[in-house]
């Protein structure tokens, strides 16, 4: 039995998207630490009924304080030293930088971390952009240099971090995204309205001002059709602003829905999902969407076109290019027989390649965590 510590920015995530990788390797006999900022008070107990020991620390998932940060890294050394687990897992950008180097300067002797995306940082522009990113990537240097493996969701970000000498060629494993549990999310059918979703946090480099514009331009042509926006608002430096949402919300253009807990009941409620994000890991919530029975409207972005064969089970947009999006959904509303097949491919690729099973089986194999 070997103790290990999942380690993220954020403890809903940490429950949604690594839960039942957690739950596989509890099921090999191991003891899993869950770690994330959140209150212990408010957590223990969801991560408690999953078999998982919660513990909080001090750490911001948006914030530039160095002083916090060094606390941070501070709060980490002395858990790991506390708690001397053989195997540490940190996801999402500080959690990976000081989870990291922490737990090397703890001695820790198993290091594994995903990068699930290259994260809004990397979109940043101007001056200020360029030395947050700087700074980023120095600290990803140091922390990776310790891990025995890193998981990527798509290629390109795997050869960015080997081009910049972040991480060698022989500590990449590519894995299918976070996959998705096809127990969970279930087939259903398509209602025969016109109803466009669009799941995701409210960022720039989401494609939501692209999604918000194609919304707008396509209600105009077809007023049965309804635009979606299920998400929470952010304090990202890329976040939406409440006041840039309120015109197309006050227009009729979009419905803003807020976040929730629990998206399949409106996954069950839409026939057409959408995200035209500018990059991505691989999008977790276009794999729900998938696993559904859905067809998909994303751009030929990294993290993106690996969920869609264009024509197959949806179609691949430029980035930045609300027109070409407008299109494709204009496409789905006069296609309802052809969009329905969509839906079918998407959930068949879904089954095929995106299986949470077969990714966490990619996952603890690489971490040698499967009998042999």
């Amino acid at each position: 039995m070997k103790k290990i510590v999942v380690l993220s920015t954020f403890a809903y995530s940490l429950l949604n998207l690594r839960g039942d990788m957690m739950e596989a390797m509890a099921e090999l006999g191991h003891q899993i630490i869950a770690a994330a900022p959140e209150s212990e008070r408010i957590w223990s107990e969801a991560f408690g009924q999953r078999g998982f020991r919660y513990v909080s620390l001090p750490m911001e998932r948006t914030g530039i304080n160095p002083l916090w940060d060094l606390r941070t890294l501070i709060c980490l050394a002395r858990l790991f030293r506390k708690e001397k687990p053989d195997i540490l897992f940190a996801y999402q950008a500080k959690a990976v930088a000081y989870g990291c180097l922490a737990a090397k300067l703890a001695g820790v002797q198993g290091i594994y971390c995903m990068i699930a995306g290259l994260g809004s940082i990397f979109q940043l522009q101007g001056l200020k952009g360029s030395i947050i990113r700087w700074i980023l990537v120095f600290q990803y240097k140091i922390a990776l240099a310790g891990c025995r493996k890193v998981f990527f969701q798509n290629p390109e970000d795997a050869d960015d971090f080997v081009k910049r000498s972040l991480v060698k060629r022989g500590q990449v494993v590519l894995v299918n995204g976070s996959g998705v549990n096809m127990a969970h999310f279930i087939p259903q059918p398509m209602p025969l309205e016109p109803v466009f979703l669009f799941v995701g946090r409210l960022l720039q480099d989401k494609g939501l001002m692209e999604y918000l514009a194609a919304a707008r331009q396509v209600k105009k042509r077809f007023p049965q059709a309804r635009f979606l926006v299920l998400g929470p608002l952010e304090t990202n430096p890329m976040a939406v602003k409440a006041e840039a949402l309120a015109p197309f919300e006050a227009d009729g253009s979009v419905e803003l829905l807020g976040f929730t807990p629990d998206v399949r009941p409106y996954l069950a409620a839409c026939s057409v999902f959408v995200l035209p994000s500018y990059r991505e890991g691989t999008s977790r919530s276009t794999l729900e969407a998938m696993a559904v029975g859905r067809p998909v409207i994303t751009t030929d972005a990294p993290g993106c076109r690996e969920t869609v064969k264009d024509g197959v089970n949806g179609f691949l947009v430029p980035a930045r290019d609300a027109a070409k999006l407008a299109d494709k959904m204009v496409w789905m509303i006069g296609h309802p027989d052809e969009a329905r097949q969509m839906g079918q491919e998407s959930l068949r690729i879904c089954r095929e390649r995106f299986d949470v099973k077969d990714v966490n089986r990619v996952i603890l194999n690489a971490m040698e965590l499967l009998p042999r």
